[in-house]
């Protein structure tokens, strides 16, 4: 597959998270990119899987040259342990692609205020906050700088992700985690404030990659939280 430098992984997850930030990224007014998407499916059969693929969509912003400046993948959400294998299966066929360029990933997502911010700062309206994984370049020094950095003690309650997070470090490519919160103290986000999230995140995207986060083509589904409690292995970030 070919692929950007710089690279935005995402889940196809209950949530609408990864679909609305997909949708609505889209290239400046006069700017010359184009945007092109396609599907792809990958094979795990080397995993011992016949029955299912690594199946996604590839979102490429173009250069005049045919070039792709940047990708955005949009993963299937799929359960341990095919998750595992899906997951991988992409990030090889990413980085053998890429062999002689090793692609920044970014990864955003959507987490309780509770988790990543200070009592003393629930007070902010919406917040983004951003953790370095694997080596460090010079846009993910841009890209985090300011920015208020994420606890050491967040557990990661998503198993794609957490699958992700766990793989980028093995693999030591240069990761960026981005988590949007609300500072509304309620126990539970509404729809409305889930939006505000999802705009903060999505516009620091297009900002930090040279694109444009288009609001009004978001279609977020409500939110399903998980009722089942969470394992300690999904602590895998630290």
């Amino acid at each position: 597959m070919k692929s950007a430098a710089k690279v935005i992984f995402l889940f196809r997850g209950k949530d609408g998270f990864g679909p609305a930030i997909s949708d609505a990224l889209q290239p400046n007014p006069n700017s010359p990119l184009q945007r092109t998407e396609s599907k792809f499916d990958l094979s795990l059969e080397r995993y011992g899987i016949k029955d299912h693929k690594a199946s996604g969509n590839i979102i490429n912003f173009l250069d005049p040259q045919g070039s792709p400046q940047v990708s955005v993948f949009l993963l299937q959400n799929y359960e341990p342990p095919i998750v595992v294998c899906a997951v991988n299966e992409v990030l090889a066929s990413i980085i053998a692609e890429k062999s002689s360029d090793v692609p920044t990933f970014i990864l955003p997502f959507s987490v309780e205020s509770s988790k990543v911010m200070k009592p003393t700062l629930a007070v902010q309206k919406v917040s983004v906050c951003g953790a370095q994984l694997g080596p460090t370049t010079e846009f993910t020094k841009a890209l985090l700088a300011g920015m208020q950095k994420l606890p050491p003690s967040l557990q990661i309650s998503s198993e794609p992700l957490a699958c992700l997070l766990q793989l980028v470090r093995v693999l030591k490519l240069p990761t960026v985690l981005l988590a949007g919160s609300s500072g509304h103290r309620q126990t539970k986000r509404t729809n409305v404030q889930e939006l505000e999230v999802l705009f903060e995140i999505g516009e620091l995207l297009a900002s930090c990659v040279g694109l444009h986060f288009a609001k009004d083509r978001v279609h977020q589904n409500p939110a399903e939280k998980s009722k089942e409690a969470q394992e300690p292995w999904r602590a895998l970030y630290g």
